[in-house]
């Protein structure tokens, strides 16, 4: 989906005259913007940088129209004020003014996880699937500081061999230490010979760990280890449980969806309790293998991550350079949790200067939060905008 957020593909030419009546304030129409912004981005001081320059920030609506809401939310959050953006938010969905249409709920839904807040997310998402009909996007936390390493950081690879029993605790203790301190993990099963219930018990409770710490895990080759599994559980007969439950984990990591299900309505049966449920973001071996042959051509990708700020924005400023010998500039934005007025002032700086050279900079994966300063600051004029899912 690209620019969904904004209701149209980015860029795109300007609307029609009758179009251009209903922007707020009455401004006039203008065209996309592609030369160099006049504005200077350079201070360290945000505030003073706001004030100076929130008359010379063109606003474009979008949809329905960006209003003066989108725009303060937008500026709130890349001031700091995540709280004060929130509070706006809740008020306009509140009120329905301007429509609140569904660029707003997911400015919303987002800044829910960015500030790690899963239950107001649970308790607004069954509002936006009602409104909206359609299913509503999952919760990820992104609240965490932690920076996920990059793909040209290949995940440490680990093998857990011999016999699964409760004699593994040091085994799994260690590969426990490694996946906290590099922030992901793969595991090797293949050299499993044997398992039983405490090894189960104790491999549940080191990924459950790694689960809590946001550790991305990648359990390989878990065929031979999910075949012994399957001879030692019985549907009716409640023993076993954390066998039961690392088989349900197996199957995810394997991508086997259709015996997940039918394994997971025997676990309710047999132990009369709700099973786990498929998580769709779990990591299956072919998603780990497309990523691993995508390794080979990291350096073609640009990764703007954590908050950026007027003092810590040298990744922006290393974009042109990056680009110099190419046409097309992919930027990972996956792991941007916040981008604030000045910085988003030098990309704009940075990203027309190369449209004004034939270049085109996709920025991909963005949040919602961010993407609305973007569009506030026409970025998104002059480079391809994608939401993350």
């Amino acid at each position: 989906m690209v620019a969904g957020f904004f209701g149209r593909k980015s860029p795109a030419p300007p609307p029609p005259a009758s179009d251009a009546k209903q922007r707020a304030g009455g401004a006039s129409e203008r065209g996309p913007r592609s030369e160099l912004s006049t504005i200077d981005f350079s201070g360290a001081d945000i505030t003073r940088a706001l004030a100076e320059c929130a008359d010379m920030v063109e606003v474009q609506e979008l949809g329905a129209g960006i209003g003066a809401a989108y725009e303060e939310v937008a500026v709130l959050y890349a001031n700091g004020s995540a709280r004060e953006a929130e509070s706006l938010l809740d008020a306009v969905l509140a009120s329905e003014i301007q429509g609140a249409g569904e660029g707003l709920w997911m400015m919303l839904l987002d800044l829910y996880k960015l500030t790690g807040q899963r239950e107001r997310f649970e308790s607004k998402v069954l509002d936006y699937a009602t409104r909206f009909e359609r299913s509503p996007p999952p919760w990820v936390d992104l609240s965490s500081a932690r920076v996920m390493p990059r793909k040209s950081d290949a995940a440490p690879l680990v093998n857990l061999a011999g016999e699964l029993t409760g004699q593994a605790a040091p085994q799994l203790k260690q590969m426990e230490t490694i996946g906290i301190k590099s922030g992901a993990i793969r595991i090797d099963l293949k050299r499993l010979r044997s398992v039983d219930e405490s090894g189960c018990m104790q491999l549940i409770e080191m990924l459950r760990k790694l689960g809590a710490e946001r550790v991305k895990v990648s359990l390989l080759n878990g065929g031979q280890l999910i075949s012994m599994l399957a001879g030692q559980i019985h549907t009716g007969r409640a023993e076993g449980r954390h066998g039961w439950l690392l088989m349900l984990e197996l199957l995810q990591h394997s991508g086997e969806h259709a015996r997940f299900e039918d394994l997971a309505v025997d676990y309710a049966i047999t132990f009369e309790e709700s099973p786990p449920s498929w998580d769709p973001r779990l990591p299956t071996e072919s998603a780990v293998a497309a990523a691993t042959e995508e390794d080979a051509h990291s350096d073609d990708k640009v990764v703007l991550e954590g908050e950026l700020t007027s003092s810590n924005n040298e990744s922006i400023r290393k974009l042109a350079a990056f680009a110099a010998d190419k046409q097309v500039i992919e930027v990972d934005c996956s792991q941007l949790r916040r981008l604030d007025f000045v910085s988003a002032g030098t990309l704009f700086n940075i990203v027309a200067s190369l449209q004004s050279q034939g270049k085109l900079v996709c920025l991909q994966n963005v949040n919602a939060m961010v993407a609305a300063l973007l569009r506030v600051m026409g970025v998104e004029q002059v480079a391809q905008v994608t939401l993350r899912p």
